[in-house]
């Protein structure tokens, strides 16, 4: 019996020692409390129970998915055709890398959103870039910075970046891709692995070439694939 005081005072020494250690040993109050002055991560996270195991997008919200554009999955049989004051570009898109990013590209060109906007930044062998709803106001400030309201993953594969490759743009978020895209002037190895390249320019490459800052996109169709 006099031994029993000390074996007590060591299950509760012990105990309290774990508390120390391992996580969730407080009450629920002070979880609640660290939980909500937990500061958000940089990473994607999932989103509420309705869609567990889904991805945010810069702006908090779901990225998109196939599912969205239950109609325009028929990348690998339909091409888009950009008419230009300069001529007509044509692409043909890689559904198999980037599925998300060629439905997303057919569904704003059926919808008509493309029309009327710009090539709004042009660099010299690099690449040229449009697609920003906010181009179609020649008067804008903050050109460079818009979209279709939404994000969608970045689905990045093996393609490289050769001259004529169309890929999607996006800013520092790795997910945050939109409308804007651009075609390569020539082979750039350093976006290799880095954007997501949905397409490539079949016909119309010496317009591309012509294409300067500001030029508009009177239109961006959606035809059945020619070839």
């Amino acid at each position: 019996m006099r031994y029993r005081r000390p074996v007590v005072a060591l299950a509760v020494l012990t105990a309290v020692m774990l508390c120390v250690v391992l996580p969730g040993c407080s009450n629920s109050s002070t979880s609640k409390t660290s939980q909500a002055t937990k500061p958000k991560e940089s990473t994607p996270m999932s989103t509420p129970s309705s869609t567990p195991g889904a991805k945010l997008g810069p702006d908090g919200k779901p990225l998109k998915t196939l599912a969205d554009f239950p109609n325009d999955q028929d990348g690998a049989n339909v091409e888009a055709v950009i008419n230009t004051a300069k001529g007509d570009i044509v692409i043909q898109f890689f559904p198999d890398s980037a599925p998300i990013t060629v439905a997303n590209f057919v569904h704003l060109a059926r919808e008509g959103f493309y029309n009327g906007t710009s090539f709004h930044r042009v660099v010299p062998g690099f690449v040229v870039q449009g697609g920003d709803p906010l181009s179609k106001n020649p008067n804008a400030s903050n050109v460079g910075t818009g979209g279709p309201g939404y994000n969608i993953p970045g689905e990045f594969s093996a393609r490289k970046h050769e001259t004529g490759s169309v890929a999607m743009a996006r800013s520092q978020s790795v997910d945050s891709g939109g409308s804007q895209f651009y075609i390569c002037l020539a082979a750039q190895p350093s976006l290799d692995g880095q954007y997501a390249v949905f397409g490539q320019v079949v016909s119309g490459m010496d317009v591309v070439n012509q294409i300067v800052q500001g030029d508009v996109m009177n239109s961006v169709t959606i035809r059945p694939k020619s070839s």
